[in-house]
């Protein structure tokens, strides 16, 4: 099984990177595809509670590929990290099939609670260099995400984001009209302010004596 997944990594990256000219250049000279064979091997030994040598494993790959890959974390089939410097992916971090991820990214957890608490990206997510996905939530399949965007919130499926949040610009490829970008915003932050309140309120009841 470990096999066919570090093969299927390897036709990937020949299948949607136009300088890879053969399977034997990508398995021996490819760090991204270097990396996820690393992990293939540590995940297994992470799944069999062997807790240090897995991450033994991925420490010396993040030494030699400067990827970093949690061994909990679970990777699908065919998956492209082009270049790959400074990815980072998280413990509880779920990658689907046939994703491409570039050099930069983070697939990063918030808060110090136990769980899970990194994301989960569908099938076929493009994460352009430098974006930074942030907790736990999920992101659907088709998926592209910006350069440099950093996603706070789920994205449906077919969803293009961008930006610092990251919001939805494009929807099955049509782009997303401003008015309607401009009035979910808008709803978010009166959500926002009415969660607020509603603990306010809970704090006082609290100090008056009423619950």
């Amino acid at each position: 099984m470990i096999l066919k997944d570090i093969w299927l990594d390897v036709k990937a990256v020949q299948a949607r990177d136009p300088a890879a000219r053969n399977a034997l250049e990508v398995l021996l000279l490819y760090q991204g595809v270097h990396a996820l064979v690393w992990h293939r091997f540590a995940h297994w030994f992470y799944r069999h509670r062997m807790f240090f040598i897995a991450r033994l494993i991925s420490q010396l790959a993040r030494f030699f590929t400067l990827i970093e890959i949690h061994p909990g974390a679970q990777l699908g089939h065919g998956i492209l990290i082009d270049h790959g410097s400074g990815v980072v992916i998280g413990e509880t971090a779920v990658v689907g099939d046939n994703c491409t991820i570039y050099q930069g990214v983070t697939l990063g957890g918030v808060g110090l609670n136990k769980g899970k608490r990194h994301p989960t990206l569908g099938n076929n997510v493009t994460v352009g260099c430098g974006a930074k996905i942030l907790g736990a939530f999920e992101v659907g399949d088709n998926c592209s995400i910006a350069a440099n965007a950093v996603l706070l919130k789920p994205l449906e499926e077919n969803t293009t984001a961008v930006g610092i949040p990251a919001r939805p610009v494009k929807k099955d490829g049509v782009r997303i009209p401003t008015n309607r970008l401009v009035q979910s915003e808008e709803i978010e932050r009166l959500e926002a302010r009415v969660q607020w309140l509603e603990k306010e309120l809970e704090e006082l009841r609290k100090a008056a004596g009423l619950e």
